[in-house]
This record gives C-alpha cells, sequence and structure tokens, in this order.
C-alpha cells in the first residue's frame, strides 16, 4: 500500500441563506443598506390543530396488594397452625390412629385342658378348629366394585356354616363402616374351612380370567382355635357337660372348673394392608398357655355299666327320668354318676334341654323308706332300742290328724326292730321314733339332729353347678303329719348324692367323707396336683354303723325282706328299698312315685356303695325293690368285678325278724 494519505472528500455544508440584497431586487446582489426594514417572511398556512386526547389517572394499587398479601398471610398461618397440630400437639393420637389402622391384633385362644378318668381314660379333649372372621371393609363397594357383595358372601357361607344368612349379612355389613374384624362362626372343623377356602380360591381363578367376577369372598380369613369333643358321646354327659359358643363351660365339671380348663389366651400383633398381612413390617407374639387337664374319680367302665343299666329300666318303666350313683365308701369318691334320660355334649342342637343338666345332684324328692336307715341310727345311737327290740305293728295307727298304714294291708305283726327295717314298716318306723323322746317335740329334736348330720339341708360338697340343699325343715315347724312321715322318709327331701352318701357314712363304720369328683389337674408345666383331702365328719358311732350294716343285710337276705332281688351269690349285701309318693314338679301335687334301692357291699367289709332312683314309673311295678333291687344288683356285680373285690367268706349276721307273742 501506498504511505499517501487518501484524498480527503468534502462534504458540503449547509446551504447558505439568499442575500438580503438579492431577495430585496434589481437583480443586484448587493447588501442592504443602512435603515433599510428587512423585509417578511411569507405567512404559513395555518393548519387546524388536533383536539386534545382526554387523560384517565389510574387508582393507587397499594390497597390491593395490602388485601392480596393478607389473605395469603391468613392462608399460610392455617396452614402452619394446621401442621403443628398434627406434627406436635396431636402427633401421639394421629400416629395411634395410624398404628391401629394399620395393625391388628388377634386373640391366640388356649387350648383348652382335656378331662380323664380315674385311669387317664379321655372323656372330654380339645381338636384344631378354626374360627371364621371377616374384615367388612373388604366387601364395600369401593373394593369390590359391586353393591351386593355382602349379599352374595351371606348366601354363599351360610349353608357352610350352617347358620342363617341374614345373621351373616348384619356381620359382614356393620353399622360401624370402619371396623375390620368381626367372627362369622366359632370353632369350626378343618373341613369347614378347607371347604371355604376351595370356593374362595375358584372365585379368585375366575376372576383372573373373567374381570366381570368378582371374589366376594376375598375379606374372609380363619383364626386358629379348638373345638370340644367327647370320644364316648353321651357317656357320662351329665358330670361333664358341655362347653358353648364362647369356649366356656355351659354345665357340670366344664363349667365348675372352666378357670382351671380354660387356660389363658395369648395376642399376635402384625400390620396388614389389605387384610393381609406384611411379613417385612414384623410382628410381635405373647403365647397362649394351654390349660389344666383334670383327672375325675369316676371309672369309664363303671360308669358305662351304671348308664346302661339305668337308661334300659327307665325306657322299660316308661318312666320320667332315673339316676345311679356308685361311691367308694373309703374315700367318698365318685365312680359314676349317671342319668337317664341323657345327651350328647357334641350335638347340643338334638338336646333335650331338660336332660341338659345333672339330675344325681340337682332333683330334689322325697326319699321314702331308704331314708328310715336314718331314723334307725338315731334310734340305735340314742339306745332307744336295739335291734331285737320287739314292736308290735298294727294293722293302722292313728297319730295326729292322720292314719297311718303299711304298703301292704296286714293283721298285726310281731317284729323286731331289725324286722320293721327289714319289712320296711311304716307303722314301726312312727313307733320306733317316737322313743326318741319324752314327747313328740322332744323325740322331733333329736331324729332332726342326726337328719342334718347326714348331710341333709346341706350341700354336699361337690360344689357342682346348680347341685340341691335338699329341703328340711326345723324340727319346730314340723307340721302335725310331718311328725310322723319323716321318720320313713315322707316331709322332707334330698337329692340322689345325698341319699348315696348316708349309706356311704354307715358303711364307712359311721364317718361320713364328704363326697368328691375330681382327683387333681396336671398343670401346662406338667405337674399334678392332687384334690384337696376329703372333709371327714363322724355321725354316729362305729358299733351303730356295724348293727346297722348286719340289719340291711336282713332286707336283702331274710325271704321277708323286700330287697331279695338285690342279692349277689357269693357276696353278703346290705340294702333297702324305697317306694316314696312323688311330688310333681309341674302341678306341686302328689302324682306317681319315686322308687329306689340303696346299699354297699360286702355287708361286712364294705367297699362299694350303690344308689338307684327311678322318678314316676308308669309300665309295670313301681317297687323300688322290683325296679331298683335289679339294677343295683347289676351295678354292683360289675363295679366289683371291676374293682376286683373278692368276696369275705363270712356267714351273715341272720338277726331275727319277726317273734312270736
Amino acid at each position: 500500500m501506498s504511505d499517501r494519505e487518501p484524498p480527503r472528500r468534502r462534504v458540503p455544508g449547509p446551504a447558505k441563506p439568499p442575500s438580503p440584497r438579492k431577495a430585496a431586487g434589481g437583480g443586484g446582489a448587493g447588501r442592504p443598506g443602512p435603515g433599510a426594514r428587512p423585509a417578511r417572511r411569507p405567512a404559513r398556512p395555518s393548519r387546524p390543530r388536533p383536539p386534545a386526547a382526554r387523560s384517565i389517572r389510574l387508582g393507587s394499587p397499594r390497597p390491593r396488594l395490602r388485601m392480596v398479601s393478607l389473605a395469603l398471610t391468613l392462608v399460610l398461618v392455617a396452614f402452619v397452625v394446621r401442621l403443628l397440630q398434627v406434627q406436635a400437639v396431636d402427633a401421639s393420637a394421629y400416629t395411634a390412629k395410624a398404628e391401629q389402622n394399620r395393625y391388628v391384633v388377634h386373640t391366640l385362644a388356649a387350648e383348652r385342658g382335656g378331662i380323664t378318668d380315674r385311669n387317664g381314660v379321655a372323656l372330654a379333649i380339645s381338636e384344631d378348629a378354626y374360627d371364621i372372621t371377616a374384615d367388612p371393609t373388604m366387601f364395600n363397594r369401593k373394593q369390590l366394585k359391586i353393591d351386593d357383595g355382602p349379599e352374595q358372601a351371606a348366601a354363599l357361607l351360610a349353608p357352610i356354616l350352617g347358620q342363617d344368612q341374614a345373621d351373616l349379612l348384619r356381620k359382614l355389613r356393620p353399622a360401624n363402616k370402619n371396623l375390620r374384624y368381626v367372627k362369622l362362626a366359632g370353632r369350626q372343623t378343618p373341613e369347614v374351612w378347607n371347604q371355604i377356602k376351595d370356593i374362595r380360591a375358584a372365585l379368585t381363578e375366575k376372576a383372573a380370567k373373567d374381570h366381570s367376577t368378582v371374589n366376594v369372598l376375598a375379606g374372609v380369613f380363619s383364626d386358629p382355635s379348638s373345638k370340644r369333643v367327647y370320644p364316648n358321646r353321651d357317656l357320662a354327659a351329665g358330670i361333664l357337660g358341655w362347653v358353648n359358643a364362647d369356649g366356656k363351660g355351659g354345665g357340670g365339671i366344664e363349667q365348675q372348673l372352666n378357670k382351671q380348663l380354660t387356660g389363658k389366651d395369648g395376642k399376635v400383633r402384625y400390620a396388614q394392608s389389605g387384610g393381609r398381612q406384611v411379613p417385612t413390617a414384623g410382628s410381635t407374639e405373647t403365647p397362649a398357655v394351654p390349660g389344666a387337664d383334670v383327672e375325675l374319680t369316676i371309672d369309664r367302665d363303671i360308669q358305662w355299666a351304671a348308664q346302661n343299666a339305668i337308661t334300659e329300666q327307665v325306657k322299660k318303666s316308661g318312666a320320667d327320668r332315673g339316676y345311679v350313683i356308685v361311691q367308694d365308701t373309703r374315700t367318698g369318691e365318685i365312680l359314676a354318676m349317671a342319668n337317664a334320660p341323657g345327651f350328647d355334649p357334641n350335638d347340643l342342637a338334638k338336646a333335650d334341654g331338660a336332660a341338659m343338666g345333672n339330675a344325681a345332684v340337682q332333683d330334689v324328692y322325697e326319699p321314702g323308706s331308704t331314708a328310715k336307715i336314718m331314723s334307725m341310727a338315731a334310734v340305735l345311737e340314742q339306745n332307744a332300742a336295739t335291734p331285737l327290740t320287739h314292736v308290735v305293728v298294727p294293722n293302722r295307727l292313728h297319730r295326729g290328724d292322720r292314719l297311718f298304714s303299711d304298703d301292704v294291708d296286714h293283721a298285726t305283726w310281731y317284729l323286731t326292730l331289725n324286722g320293721v327295717l327289714a319289712k320296711s314298716s311304716n307303722i314301726g318306723t312312727i313307733l320306733a321314733t317316737g322313743q326318741l323322746g319324752r314327747t313328740q317335740p322332744q323325740a322331733n329334736k333329736v331324729l332332726y339332729s342326726y337328719l342334718r348330720k347326714f348331710g341333709i339341708g346341706n350341700a354336699t360338697g361337690l360344689g357342682f353347678p346348680g347341685e340341691t340343699k335338699g329341703i328340711l325343715a326345723p324340727a319346730g315347724k314340723w307340721s302335725t303329719s310331718q311328725q310322723y312321715t319323716i321318720p320313713f322318709g315322707q316331709g322332707f327331701s334330698l337329692s340322689a348324692m345325698q341319699a348315696a352318701s348316708v349309706y356311704s357314712t354307715i358303711a364307712n363304720g359311721g364317718v361320713r367323707v364328704q363326697p368328691t369328683l375330681v382327683r387333681g389337674e396336671e398343670g401346662a408345666d406338667g405337674r399334678f396336683t392332687p384334690a384337696p383331702k376329703a372333709k371327714k365328719t363322724r355321725v354316729i358311732s362305729e358299733k351303730t354303723a356295724k348293727t346297722l350294716a348286719r340289719m340291711l343285710e336282713s332286707v336283702v337276705d331274710d325271704e321277708q325282706g323286700t330287697g331279695i332281688k338285690a342279692r349277689i351269690p357269693g357276696y353278703r349285701v346290705a340294702g333297702k328299698t324305697g317306694t316314696a309318693n312323688r311330688v310333681d314338679p309341674a302341678t306341686g301335687r302328689y302324682r306317681g312315685y319315686t322308687s329306689s334301692f340303696a346299699g354297699f357291699a360286702p355287708a361286712d367289709k364294705p367297699r362299694i356303695t350303690v344308689y338307684c332312683a327311678i322318678q314316676n314309673a308308669t309300665k309295670g311295678s313301681y317297687f323300688g325293690g322290683q325296679i331298683c333291687g335289679p339294677i343295683y344288683k347289676q351295678v354292683m356285680e360289675f363295679a366289683l368285678k371291676t374293682l376286683q373285690v373278692p368276696p369275705t367268706g363270712a356267714k351273715p349276721a341272720n338277726l331275727p325278724v319277726d317273734f312270736k307273742p
């Protein structure tokens, strides 16, 4: 490039105004002279001026901003307050609600203890079962997408559970919409639960293929439980009782020892979602403690023999009911207590409500002539007479406002006191007990005291549910007729258990041993705890008891005795018949008879007491010796063989029954 600067371009300046002179004329371009007037500028043409625009003045935005700011502040303050309430003030309450909705607590039912006989034979056991439960919230429209989910589920479950469909519907659609747990049925067999599971699985499979199908049983579940089972069906049902739907004893030993048998329930707590356990959320469990096993004093085989005998005789006699009690005379232990008719505790739906108790301890009735042994005990103990004392028994005896007779019409009997008992004379008994005091009121008081000693009017000590004390008015309140009927067993009442205890007292040398049904309990730790020892009370002297035993032999062995059908070959048997007017429980009036037989064997070395009573026999004979004597023999023979009690081999006493005037 050349170092020479490029030529500068001239930029034209602004045009100069024309000279005044030239503007003035003459064609010359001279300057105006002094004093010359300047030329006027030509006037510009006037333009119309546009109209002035109207201005709008805006208001101040500050008030609006203040209002918006205040509203936002209030909203934020409300959120902050609520947040503080939820996270700080009520945090524990909301946490508890969340835990309640998330976690489920179920009870682990304790296994009920078993009941066995004295030899360990099972009489009542518990088998695996299930409580059928449901989550009602899983049956609503939100879960199932249908309106009649509870109705469909109830229709499917009703025939399986054997329940009314309407009852199930009320449980599946409760008033409390937040309820998460209901029990539909308790203690169902595994077969029942398996049937429900099969239907639920089939519905689930069908719903997977056909989306229009709904599994209405998805909210049905089960809790492990147990069911009471009685392997021997109706055997000893009156003793055992039953277990109700809530798992509690409803009668008998099941009720009496319910606390020991029940044990202690446990609990399990776990997180759930959609009605199912969340495995990863953890759980806590308190194990259940099983109930104690109870060992009874009864012998299953002897119980079977007694129950079979009384059941057949009640049917044969067309009677209302009957009972047989077998007792160990030395220990007071009950070896059998049978009732007829009975019931099957496995199937309470078919049971007769009137037969679902234990009539042998609950029925109260007038005993009749079996009670004469207590009158004879008082006469002998008070030295008012001896077995050989002569008693002249007329055909009729007028006492008070009544004319008394014996069961059979007869001429004057010339009997010994032993003969009065052997022939079961009402008149002879009235005459004998009249010797207990100088006056009849004094004699009444003495007899009353002995009846009380033998346990009449008192509980036996069994502690059995519904047990009666009997009815015995104080001696001062005995009516004119009671003064003479009570000695031969009318005018007061007792139970079969009390009657058996009277004869066991005589068999045990005059010492009353409180009857017992329980030998002991075996706890969850395997330790056996024996039952408390039975209370013993002396009622009469040993001498009097042995004398009474010999007198009772005459009832069975002597041909004039009323109990010859109770004889057992090879054994010395002591016994007494009874036939009493019976008070009808429905009307309160006398109707029919109470037939009975009581005794023990061997008579000279007693081991077993058997008592039998039949209420209102309507077919054949109603005399105690005729219909209860054979039962006594049948049951006593079986018990002696079962317990391997040998005959003593001693000869009977053969006390005289009558005398020649």
